[in-house]
């Protein structure tokens, strides 16, 4: 595939955490703070480690489960592993730190411009709507959609929830550019699904299927504007 070739899209969609918002930084940052309390903060990296595993291992079990439930069953079994006690309350404090973690520092400048360019913005995420909520107050109100896993009762990469989110923003596939963080969710159901992707590669290690390219790699979602200027997708 190639953006060369794409029309000008009028939606934009994106995954939320680790492209928008700040999923590994917070995710961390709450990890700290509870291990300490468990008084096994040298862990750190076992829990992120594990807990990624449980999370998406729940994803995509049959039968739906909403995020809240996923989130604290995962933290559950993730401290079982470390061999901590869980407690109801690590569970409520971790869900709810999930709505406060904030935006990237160019985020919020950049969806403005994106904006102004004249497109559409949608925030498609495997999460649920009372989660995402505080997220999405945080993002200039430049958000125009927000498509969870709740309301498609589907996680990513399962085709059904993209599938959802386009029929909800009535485009074809390719009339829309997703624009995403993860590579084993979003990535892959690009791949499976032949819509046009940009992957926002920050650093974080993870890495793109093996048998699938990217129509564009970028550090930071600011690195869209030189992008889609070179395609003349810019309004002078």
């Amino acid at each position: 595939m190639s953006l060369q070739t794409l029309a000008k899209p009028q939606w934009l969609t994106f995954d939320c955490y680790g492209t928008l918002i700040q999923w590994d930084e917070g995710l961390l940052q709450c990890v700290r703070e509870l291990l300490a309390l468990k008084g096994i903060s040298q862990r750190e990296a076992d829990f992120i480690r594990v807990y990624d595993q449980y999370e998406h291992s729940l994803e995509q079990q049959p039968g739906y489960m909403n995020f809240r439930q996923i989130s604290e069953q995962a933290l559950r079994s993730t401290l079982a592993d470390l061999g901590v006690a869980y407690e109801q309350a690590d569970g409520e404090a971790f869900v709810a730190r999930i709505g406060r973690m904030p935006p990237f520092p160019e985020v919020v400048e950049t969806l403005s411009w994106l904006k102004q360019q004249g497109f559409r913005l949608c925030i498609v995420s495997n999460t649920d709507d009372n989660i995402i909520a505080g997220n999405v107050a945080q993002l200039g109100g430049y958000i125009d959609q927000v498509i969870t896993a709740q309301q498609a009762q589907a996680y990513k990469p399962n085709p059904r929830l993209f599938d959802f989110a386009h029929a909800t923003l009535d485009v074809e596939r390719s009339q829309v550019l997703h624009i995403c963080a993860s590579p084993h969710l979003d990535l892959v159901a690009a791949r499976d699904m032949g819509f046009h992707c940009v992957w926002i590669d920050r650093g974080t290690g993870r890495v793109a299927p093996a048998d699938y390219k990217p129509d564009a790699v970028l550090a930071a979602l600011d690195e869209l504007r030189p992008l889609f200027e070179n395609l003349g997708w810019t309004q002078n």
